[in-house]
């Protein structure tokens, strides 16, 4: 049986492909569970800055696999890939169509990248369920409460180049390069210190909704960390000298 999860490094990013396109890449717990163990792997490297998350077979996913969640009950791993996401900044890179917990695995990235014609939705209310991975309340975050709340009602999808309207969707690729141009925004962003570029993701996500006086206390501990690490002297040390700096994320 072929790996559910493939990954592949390139230089301080981490590749990781949903690999089940024969059931549309839907989670099932041998897949819930390889997903949570590389995104610890992508966490746990020093040498990686941000990761990109994609789905073989020209598909991202469809979500949890209702033939498996019928038999077994919820698929294990996947509800603490949904509520934990990643330490680093983690791209989706979406073909084909992102629905049901497909949707919400993009949403716990914090950048998706998708094809022109992808469609996007939470259809659960059709199957007797409803988006209970972080869909109904992350989505509205993402896209016009009125927008979210139609497509949660109806179950029916809209399509990348509405979402991108919306700011649902970073940037549009052509059908076959999201994931091209997900590697290149990634590696963009792994140009830059690792601890910073991590920080800067955690305050963006933790202070919404916060108070500035919050935002300042949940923002103090992660000053201390980031600015007294070995990049913070590196950084600086390389623009005296004027070279690329060399990260080592400590």
């Amino acid at each position: 049986m072929a790996d559910v999860i493939l990954t592949e490094t390139h230089g301080r990013v981490r590749v990781i492909t949903l690999n089940r396109p024969e059931a549309k890449n839907s989670v099932n717990s041998e897949l819930g569970l390889a997903l949570v163990a590389a995104i610890e792997e992508l966490d746990g490297d020093d040498g990686l800055t941000a990761g990109v998350l994609t789905g073989a077979g020209g598909g991202f996913s469809a979500g949890m696999d209702l033939k498996a969640f019928a038999k077994e009950g919820p698929p294990k791993g996947f509800n603490t890939f949904l509520q934990e996401g990643s330490k680093k900044p983690l791209i989706a890179a979406v073909e084909g169509f992102a629905l049901a917990g497909g949707l919400e695995i993009a949403l716990s990235c914090d950048l998706i990248v998708a094809a022109k014609g992808v469609k996007m939705g939470i259809p659960e209310v059709n199957k007797g369920l409803f988006a209970a991975g972080g869909g109904l309340f992350r989505l509205p975050n993402r896209v016009p409460y009125g927008v979210a709340m139609e497509m949660a009602l109806t179950s029916d999808p809209i399509l990348a180049e509405e979402a991108k309207e919306w700011g649902l969707v970073s940037r549009l690729a052509e059908p076959g390069k999201a994931a091209e141009v997900a590697l290149a925004l990634a590696e963009r962003i792994a140009e830059n210190a690792p601890l910073g570029v991590a920080a800067s993701k955690q305050i963006i996500r933790e202070t919404r909704g916060m108070t500035e006086a919050d935002a300042w206390a949940m923002q103090g501990p992660l000053l201390g960390k980031v600015f007294t690490s070995e990049d913070a002297k590196e950084g600086p040390r390389a623009f005296a000298e004027k070279r690329a700096p060399k990260w080592t994320g400590r």
